[in-house]
Formats: structure tokens, sequence, C-alpha cells
């Protein structure tokens, strides 16, 4: 059997909202839709890798040769209060490899549904500090293979994420920490046995939960203009690694560490902006190397309020 590597997406909500971070009121940030405030949009996005960590070793493999991900993702956020919002994501992925026999993977992945609500905040010596709480769950929309790694679009598993985030403002400057831990339900495979770190008889996959963090720091003049650095981790709680040369399965033990840069800019006043971003994964374990960059239109309007009609 020839040698492959994974290159895995664990859900729309993992691998959009936490790995590739948006910009201005996300599950990520500090900022809010305001009520009755609509704001949605198309995101485009691609990623690729050579190089990927097989445990902790770092490799490439040419069975595989590039590994390229790309994706279009709508996505949406509404304000039902003032403190309130919900928000939407749902992308179409594409994967391919440039070398070997594995056949490329195109679909509808998860649904990710998110609610973000505003715990409070005070003025502390001219900053503004805020704590927010984002609950979260997502599901598969399509029928895909999940055990077709690393062709997979993802994995196929129903998730539940609870993050706490914390905002600074200072003049111009903005600072945003987040922790989220997201529990991902087992999932079934076409297949009745399998090895772990011993064979199990059953077509039941349980999925490790996953903990991730984030930093996020820079220039925001307000919602509409902001320029940002930003790092994050993720670290799956539990499964194993790849041995050597061997398949990978979506149950594996992950982690990686990225940073990037990313933007939001308004384009006239018309309640349209450009937001973007790129970034690098600079360590990691059983997971590809990838640099990835993504952009797109979002538009906010207000949602005119339904007025009665007296006969």
């Amino acid at each position: 059997m020839k040698p492959y590597f994974k290159f895995v997406l664990i859900s729309a909500s993992m691998w959009i909202s936490i790995w590739n971070p948006l910009h201005g009121q996300t599950e990520t940030d500090g900022l809010w839709m305001p009520k009755r405030n609509f704001c949605g949009g198309l995101i485009a996005g691609a990623s690729s890798w050579t190089h990927y960590w097989e445990g902790t070793l770092h490799r490439n493999n040419q069975n595989i040769g590039t590994l390229s991900s790309s994706f279009l993702m709508a996505m949406g956020n509404y304000g039902v209060g003032e403190n309130t919002n919900i928000i939407f994501s749902l992308p179409y992925i594409s994967n391919k490899a440039s070398a070997g026999t594995l056949a490329p993977q195109q679909g509808l992945q998860d649904l990710n549904l998110s609610v973000k609500q505003y715990l409070g905040g005070r003025n502390l010596k001219g900053s503004t500090v805020g704590l927010t709480a984002v609950g979260g769950v997502s599901t598969p929309l399509s029928n895909y293979v999940a055990d077709f790694l690393p062709l997979a679009i993802g994995v196929r598993s129903r998730t539940l994420s609870l993050r706490i985030l914390g905002d600074l403002q200072r003049g111009n400057f903005f600072a945003t920490a987040s922790a989220a831990y997201v529990r991902r339900a087992s999932i079934e495979i076409d297949r009745t046995a399998y090895y772990t770190t011993e064979m199990v008889y059953s077509n039941q996959v349980i999925m490790p939960d996953v903990f991730t963090w984030m930093v996020r720091t820079g220039y925001r003049k307000d919602p509409d203009h902001i320029v940002e650095f930003f790092a994050d981790r993720m670290n799956t709680l539990g499964g194993f690694d790849m041995r050597r040369n061997d398949m990978p399965f979506p149950s594996n033990n992950m982690e990686q560490t990225r940073i990037g840069l990313g933007a939001k800019w308004a384009l006239g006043k018309q309640g349209l902006s450009f937001m973007g971003n790129v970034s690098r994964v600079v360590a990691g374990r059983n997971m590809g190397q990838a640099s990835a960059a993504m952009a797109g239109l979002v538009w906010q309007f207000a949602v005119p309020r339904k007025t009665k009609t007296i006969n």
C-alpha cells in the first residue's frame, strides 16, 4: 500500500471559524451587530501543503504531492437584540491532490449556528473591557464520506461548542483573547472493523473533543476598519498518532499552531466591506503545514420593521 497522509477538516465550525477566522461581528471577535441589522456575504479561500507532521516527524510524501483545498462559504449575522447575535455559516469545499490516485472530493460540508451573548463590560483607565460567551452547534448537510482522508471534506461529526471571549479597546488599539471547548459526537464509517492502538470491531468511531485558544491584536478604528495579527492553537483531547506510512484516520490526535494577518475595510458608505486574511501553520502534530488565504465581500443593512395596517 502506498503511504498516504491526511489533511483533516474537523468541522466547518472548526476549520472556518477557528482555523480561518473572519473579521467583524463573528464568533471570535469582540464586535456586535446592532439590533435589527443583518450582515451577510460570500467568502472564498484556498490552502495547500506539501510537508506535514506524521506524529511529530516533519516530512513530505510524493504519492500525495501538493494537497490543495478551496472553499466558498455563505455567512450571515443578525442582531436579535442589543446584546445578542445569531451567526450562521455554510461552506462548499473542494479537495484534491496533485499526485497519486486518490479521487478529488467536493460538496457541502456542515451547517454552523452560533448565539453570541454579551455578558458585560466596563471602562478601566481609558480602556473599554468586555466579556462575551458564544454557544454553537454544527451538523453535516450532505452525505460526504468521512473515512477518506486526506481528501475527505470533513468527518461528519455533530458538534457543540462553548467559547469565552474577552476584548479590550484603547483608542484605536485592541486586543482579544478567547478559548473554546468543542464536544464532538461519534461518527459511523463504511467498515465494520478498524485499528487504532488496538483492534475495534465496530463501525462507530469515538471522536476526541477539541480545545482551542486564539489571540488577536492590532488597529481597530471601528467595526468596519480593522487590521490585525492573530495566533491560534488547536488540540484534540485524545486520539492517537499516525503510524509510519499508514493511512490516516478521523480520530487521530491533532495539534496545530498558526499565525496570520487579517483585515476588514469598508468600501464606501453603502454597508459594503472587504474582509480577508492570510495564515501559515508553524507547528503541528498529524497535520499538514498549510499556507492559506481567504477573502470576500459582506453587506450590512438594517432590517425594516414591519408596520401594522389598519383596515
